[in-house]
């Protein structure tokens, strides 16, 4: 049996891709929001967003359209401030990691959970370790 030219020794081989974890999705969406004002602004604005959303489908749609553009400004805002672009330039997938980790910052801010003490005693973000 000769290889395939183009498959070399490991014919019938097939390459397996895997999709990222969310874990993947977690942290880099996490590296691309780290400064307090943008993190604000998008507890603010992504569950607007969302609102917004509910409001159109239930025939409220002048109130949720304005909580639906209020809120991509809200975004776009924090992200000019932090200087950097929305993570959903890099695939349609961050349009549904932004709202899970939305829900994991305020629930770890909920439980204090997202400190650690340092050795002087005042508190720091884990994201800096």
């Amino acid at each position: 049996m000769t290889p395939h030219p183009q498959l070399g020794s490991r014919q019938g081989c097939r390459e397996v891709r895997y999709m990222p974890s969310l874990a993947h999705y977690m942290a880099q969406y996490d590296h691309e929001h780290e400064s307090t004002s943008n993190k604000v602004l998008h507890a603010i604005g992504i569950p607007m967003i969302f609102a917004g959303i509910i409001l159109v489908l239930f025939l409220k749609w002048v109130w949720g359209v304005g909580l639906f553009l209020g809120g991509w400004v809200l975004l776009f805002l924090g992200h000019r401030m932090e200087g950097n672009r929305p993570a959903f330039f890099q695939g349609p997938i961050y349009l549904l990691v932004g709202p899970i980790w939305v829900a994991r910052e305020v629930w770890m801010f909920l439980l204090g959970a997202g400190r650690k003490p340092t050795s002087e005693g005042t508190p720091r973000s884990s994201a800096s370790n």
